[in-house]
């Protein structure tokens, strides 16, 4: 056997088996990346009401702390009520009452592990899995030896991908 149809047998081998073991998470990021297009409407979002006892008197922007809603603002003062877009406030006894929207607990941990930062506890696994997906990309053309007619059709293939790419940054 040649070295070049050796490289390409393991290469063949390697493919296949990263790609058996990484099924499950490529299945996870797929879905939860097609719920994250959604993510600025209410689609799959389910309504949970809450009542909560905070200190009277306090700011809109401490009110926001307290309840884990960022960029509070309260719009309306109806005596010591103080309303915003999620609920209200009761100035004077600390009551809020207020709203809030959320995936099921199986999409919400999806979407979040899809768009983990770097100050996340599990950040290597999308460094891993996106380095995955590039040896998958590179390792696709040694699946076929050079000069054979499959492998002319996928370079077609691979350029009409690339032009795509291109114009999908550009518009």
């Amino acid at each position: 056997m040649t070295k070049q149809r050796e490289f390409s047998n393991k290469m063949r081998t390697y493919h296949r088996y990263l790609g058996f073991f990484l099924a499950g998470i490529m299945a996870m990021y797929s879905i939860s990346g097609i719920v994250l297009i959604f993510r600025d409407t209410d689609f799959l979002k389910k309504e949970t009401r809450h009542e909560k006892k905070l200190d009277p008197g306090l700011n809109a922007e401490t009110v926001g702390k307290e309840i884990k809603i960022r960029k509070l603002e309260f719009q309306a003062l109806d005596g010591a009520i103080a309303t915003f877009n999620q609920g209200s406030y009761n100035l004077e006894t600390g009551e809020v009452t207020y709203t809030t929207k959320a995936l099921p607990l199986v999409l919400d941990k999806m979407t979040h592990l899809h768009k983990a930062k770097s100050a996340d506890p599990l950040y290597v696994l999308n460094i891993f899995f996106g380095l995955a997906l590039l040896f998958f990309v590179l390792s696709s053309f040694w699946m076929f030896l050079p000069g054979t007619s499959i492998f002319k059709k996928g370079l077609y293939f691979s350029a009409a991908g690339m032009a795509l790419v291109i114009i999908l940054l550009l518009v």
